[in-house]
């Protein structure tokens, strides 16, 4: 068991607690409407470079904190979690949440289940309960389609779930494989848009037609033969290849309901373009979720660098997009003990 899921037990000297809860991004489902007997099952990469930020302590009353608007826009969030753990334990301790960031709010970095989780965690922590992160993610309603933040919060990394069960049971995580170190994840927003959520993504899941047998076969084919073993034998183009063919079915079957197109973003969609035709599978390309981030997996900092100057002098850039080089994160989320001087 690890040190997320059996927290210490409370300390009167401990101040604070503080957790940290990276973002990931979902490369795909590999059976989204079930043709093979099983819904969804879902590829997901952690990622560095963004994260949820919080701190609990205890209060006279409860006091909610936030360092940025968009960390502010997200307390009211954050509170309800917080009565849905005190209606599931009993545990009513007036506390003082203090969200010092958040991750990027429907843009395909799980920001919603990453809230929960660290919530969830933190406040589990503070009151010394043994709680494993997915009861956490049950009594919060979170997981109902995707395991992989589920899982990313705990271990990071290159994860695959094997989908909910009909009964709404969590999805099986079936494999997991850390990422090379050396590999780089050119990250791209469109700050903009926003991706699909709630009531709008169960509408636009619900009304796409079947994705047929034969295409969900294939995309377990990429996974299994291609996207897992080129993560566990650092072999890139393979991994790229795999990553490739399953964004291109599956931008294809949600296009439907992204303005028929398999990008959210015009721009990200052109710079992302024009990576994937000029780099072919030298560069795993796609959209995370319902975008509208994409993303470019490289094999390294200086092919990341190298590609987007390139891409620069191509004029595919905009200016209004933010593109970040993070290393793939093969760790969990860190929950820290602060104690008075």
């Amino acid at each position: 068991m690890n040190a997320l899921s059996a927290p210490p037990v409370r300390s009167p000297a401990r101040s604070r607690l503080g957790l940290r809860a990276p973002g990931r991004l979902h490369l795909g489902f590999v059976d989204p409407s079930g043709t093979l007997g099983r819904r969804f099952g879902s590829l997901g990469l952690v990622i560095e470079g963004f994260a949820t930020d919080l701190e609990l302590a205890g209060a006279r009353t409860d006091a909610l904190h936030a360092d940025t608007p968009a960390a502010a826009a997200e307390l009211p969030r954050a509170m309800a979690f917080i009565e849905r753990l005190r209606d599931q334990t009993g545990m009513r301790e007036p506390l003082h949440l203090h969200l010092r960031g958040v991750l990027p709010a429907h843009s395909g970095f799980g920001s919603g289940t990453q809230l929960a989780l660290a919530v969830g965690r933190a406040f589990a922590a503070w009151h010394g309960l043994v709680v494993d992160t997915a009861t956490l993610a049950r009594w919060l309603g979170r997981g109902l389609r995707s395991g992989v933040g589920i899982a990313g919060f705990d271990q990071g990394g290159l994860l695959l779930d094997g989908g909910p069960g009909t009964d709404g049971t969590p999805a099986p995580l079936l494999a997991r494989h850390a990422l090379p170190p050396e590999w780089r994840v050119i990250v791209v927003q469109d700050s903009s848009l926003r991706g699909l959520s709630g009531d709008r993504e169960r509408h636009a899941i619900s009304t796409l037609p079947p994705l047929p047998r034969a295409h969900a076969a294939d995309l377990c084919h990429q996974v299994l033969m291609r996207v897992l073993p080129g993560a566990a034998t650092a072999d890139h183009p393979l991994f790229a290849a795999g990553i490739n063919a399953l964004q291109a079915r599956l931008g294809a079957h949600f296009a439907a309901a992204q303005g028929g197109s398999a990008w959210t973003s015009p721009a990200v969609a052109r710079l992302l373009g024009w990576m994937r035709d000029s780099q072919g599978d030298q560069a795993a390309v796609g959209q995370s979720s319902w975008g509208p981030t994409g993303f470019a997996i490289v094999p390294s900092q200086a092919a990341a660098h190298t590609l987007l100057a390139a891409a620069r002098s191509a004029g595919a850039t905009d200016a209004a997009l933010t593109v970040d080089i993070v290393a793939p994160r093969n760790h969990g989320a860190v929950l820290r003990a602060e104690r008075p001087a």
